[in-house]
């Protein structure tokens, strides 16, 4: 790959990208960190207000405003842009609007000659993970998407505010669509070193209060969404994450959008799983032994994404055949 050391392109500097700039320059994750944005005088004033932030920084982090021009040699491009979620919108409602919005960005990206780590945030975040995939060319490893690392936070921290322990003692994850029909891996899940599965055996009215929680964990965006208009903080802080994982080439699983090559039984889709991260994006997924229930559910959530991915493919090859033959 061709690239900058630590060099970061974000588009789109709206609520969700501005919190992960923020959550960047706060973190010191990367060495230069260049905004796009349609809406300029807003970025730049961003851009601005996020080079004050370098006197408290523990890294100085540089900020500007740019273009397409300056993803030719960043090592990551972030994209944020896109449809919001509006109140009573599900994920998977903004797939027409935002895939045309991907497919001319993506398009830009690559024209400058992006060789880098492409790390999609915009939802549906499954489904656009792998529209950069196609659309870009690159291989599967250097295209990440967000996923369920966002749900799998929000599922740690109710489980550590239930036992009463630290959230960093609290080990589990959600898997399948960042979206309605993801799921928690309660047989692969412990809080403070203990089973839940063991917990739940010993103790069977648990598993009632741990379905609360994971509603809560599935729901909380549409709570947040309907309050103030958007999700960011939380987003942010998963996107720094996973930059800082791919930047300092840490080898950490996280539990990203990736694409699936026959892993858990399927292929052909970028789906929420624990996947492997390093400097040169995606090293492995790994594979969790699921309970039957768990690997039910997550066969459910698979179909979920294909059954709005597919058609769309579908579509858009015929068209291009139509093109062909005039």
């Amino acid at each position: 790959m061709k690239y900058v050391e630590n060099k970061v392109v974000l588009i789109g500097s709206g609520a969700v990208g501005v919190a992960y700039a923020y959550a960047v320059v706060n973190q010191g994750s990367c060495d230069e960190l260049v905004l796009i944005d349609l809406n300029v005088t807003k970025s730049r004033a961003d851009v601005l207000d996020l080079n004050h932030c370098e006197a408290w920084a523990p890294e100085p982090v540089s900020v500007s405003f740019g273009d397409y021009d300056d993803c030719r040699d960043a090592a990551m491009v972030v994209i944020c842009a896109g449809v919001a979620q509006r109140p009573g919108q599900t994920r998977l409602d903004m797939v027409g609007t935002n895939m045309k919005i991907f497919k001319d960005i993506v398009d830009q990206v690559m024209a400058s000659g992006f060789d880098g780590i492409f790390l999609v945030a915009t939802n549906p975040v499954d489904i656009l993970s792998y529209a950069t995939w196609r659309y870009s060319g690159l291989p599967s490893s250097q295209v990440i998407g967000s996923g369920t690392t966002l749900d799998t936070a929000r599922l740690r921290f109710h489980l550590g505010q239930f036992f009463e322990v630290a959230t960093t003692n609290v080990h589990a994850t959600i898997i399948g669509e960042h979206g309605d029909s993801e799921l928690p891996v309660w047989s692969a899940a412990s809080v403070a070193g203990r089973s839940i599965a063991k917990r739940v055996a010993a103790h069977p009215e648990l598993r009632q209060e741990l379905d609360e929680i994971f509603r809560k964990t599935r729901d909380a965006a549409y709570e947040i969404i309907e309050a103030k208009g958007s999700t960011s903080y939380g987003i942010g802080m998963a996107l720094a994450r996973i930059t800082r994982a791919v930047l300092s080439n840490q080898k950490v699983t996280l539990p990203v959008s990736a694409l699936l090559e026959g892993q858990y039984g399927h292929e052909g889709l970028y789906i929420g799983v624990p996947t492997s991260i390093g400097r040169r994006g995606v090293r492995g997924i790994v594979e969790l032994d699921l309970d039957e229930e768990e690997q039910a559910a997550f066969d459910r959530s698979v179909a979920t994404l294909k059954e709005v991915q597919d058609p769309f493919w579908a579509e858009d090859a015929e068209q291009v055949g139509a093109g062909s033959e005039r």
